[in-house]
């Protein structure tokens, strides 16, 4: 049976490999924020709106998801639907598994969140050790694309902690931990772009961050609480608002194929 490397450099053609990640590129911030605004608002959706409730709807998102990584490996090249498609589920299952900690095994969101770092610190220092490397331009073999599932999984539900913490906890309310999450962002984009941080941490520092910032973003839009905001658009309105933006800019992508990456084979480690 041929191993990781031998199939790598069957799959060279003119010198070249599609990694199975998209570009980092305003296109996937864009859509990585809907993809975190969808995982609070529909996880709400599924959980109230259609009375699956919590352990309901958390099986159907694991076994959903379970089925959308499935096909996600079995995949030789990046494919925008599909890929997508995990990261919405990855986005929803991380909600899901913070939310039952906090309502079903009553764990604060304080050590909720210091348990999702733990696991995230863990699989980071894991992989490194394993693969020498935390660059998502590295993601061509199935052992490199386990770590950073994982990986998102976990910044997923530490950032669900976090923005909970932030917002509900701390009582400061959905706006203003927009502006929190927001200024921080900026700040750790400021540091890698003055290279005071390197580019591999600042990307996951952001997309950490990106996950209470979008949950802000649903909370704002769908919840319409006297204590802590919000527009009142409901969370079927509101998930359903994201998802449209998202397969348009996923259909898009495919199109235009502008968040392809291409590497030479002397870029490969």
């Amino acid at each position: 049976m041929e191993n990781n490397q031998d199939h790598l450099h069957k799959a060279f053609h003119d010198n070249r490999l599609l990694v199975k990640v998209p570009q980092v590129t305003a296109f996937f911030w864009i859509i990585k924020i809907l993809c975190t605004t969808v995982g609070e608002t529909f996880a709400d959706f599924l959980n109230t709106t259609l009375g699956f409730g919590l352990n309901g709807t958390t099986v159907v998102t694991v076994v959903a998801l379970a089925i959308a990584l499935y096909f996600q490996f079995r995949s030789k090249t990046y494919k925008p639907v599909l890929y997508w498609l995990v990261v919405v589920l990855i986005s929803i299952a991380g909600t899901l598994f913070t939310d039952n900690l906090t309502d079903n095994l009553n764990v604060s969101l304080l050590t909720s969140s210091a348990i999702w770092a733990i696991l995230l610190g863990l699989t980071f220092a894991t992989w490194y050790r394993s693969e020498k490397t935390l660059s998502i331009h590295s993601i061509y073999t199935n052992k490199r694309e386990a770590f950073y599932w994982l990986t998102i999984l976990f910044t997923f539900a530490l950032g669900t902690g976090v923005g909970d913490l932030i917002a509900e906890r701390f009582d400061l309310g959905y706006g203003v931990s927009f502006f929190i999450f927001t200024g921080v962002i900026v700040a750790t984009s400021l540091l890698w772009k003055f290279n005071a941080i390197n580019h591999v941490f600042a990307f996951w520092a952001v997309y950490v961050i990106t996950r209470p910032l979008g949950a802000s973003i649903g909370d704002q839009m769908a919840q319409n609480d006297p204590k802590y905001g919000g527009w009142g658009l409901g969370t079927t309105n509101t998930s359903f608002i994201f998802l449209g933006a998202i397969t348009l800019l996923v259909i898009y992508l495919m199109v235009t194929k502008k968040d392809q990456i291409i590497l030479n084979s002397v870029e490969i480690k």
